[in-house]
């Protein structure tokens, strides 16, 4: 069961959240805001309600995790998403992360293998809220190619290595935010395509996701 209820205690545990956030290194002020505004509890069991708002990250479906907020606030503020921006979410899990790109004004195209979780974003209860968030349910390796090009990729698990497909799928200047290596820990990476299809890269934090894997979970 989750609850649905956002009270004054909930804005004010998100206010704390924030403030953890800022202390952490996380600048990006539209960010901060997305993180004020969205009820983290809604996407976690309800017995999971009055440690929501804590700095870590917590089970969900299918052996899945929703990342800790300062992960999602770290890629969202790497990615530097424009109000418009066409963005491609490879792994929706709990769709936290989606909700804040949303939240920044972008049009989302978000892919999840799992099937049980994306049977879940059919009827949770912000689907309507957020109308420029497109959900899918496939392989994220292969990404969207109908709907490319995009302005940025963000990757939300850990990629064995940098799928082709999705930089192809990527505009000239588009950028891409994904945590790159096998085992417990991944460097955090941000590419950025040129003009003759290469990418550029810098290189930011280790973080530790689930991996990202081929094919789809039915």
């Amino acid at each position: 069961m989750r609850s649905f209820e956002d009270t004054y205690r909930h804005k004010g545990l998100r206010m704390q959240l924030v403030k953890v956030l800022k202390e952490k290194g996380i600048t990006d002020e539209r960010v901060l805001t997305a993180i004020q505004n969205i009820p983290r509890h809604y996407f976690m069991d309800s017995a999971f309600d009055k440690i929501a708002y804590e700095d870590r990250a917590f089970p969900i479906d299918a052996d899945q995790t929703i990342s800790q907020p300062y992960t999602v606030a770290y890629q969202s503020q790497l990615l530097e998403v424009k109000p418009l921006e066409k963005v491609l979410e490879i792994g929706t899990g709990s769709g936290y992360q989606a909700i804040v790109l949303g939240e920044l004004g972008a049009n989302v195209f978000t892919i999840e293998r799992q099937k049980k979780l994306f049977d879940v974003h059919r009827r949770f209860i912000l689907r309507d809220k957020y109308p420029r968030i497109k959900y899918f349910y496939g392989d994220g390796f292969e990404g969207l190619p109908t709907f490319a090009p995009f302005d940025k990729v963000i990757i939300t698990a850990a990629a064995p290595y940098i799928p082709p497909r999705l930089v192809q799928q990527m505009r000239t200047g588009g950028k891409m935010v994904i945590p790159v290596g096998e085992g417990h820990v991944q460097r955090m990476l941000r590419l950025t395509k040129q003009a003759d299809g290469t990418t550029t890269e810098e290189i930011f934090e280790n973080f530790s996701f689930v991996p990202m894997l081929e094919g789809k979970n039915s």
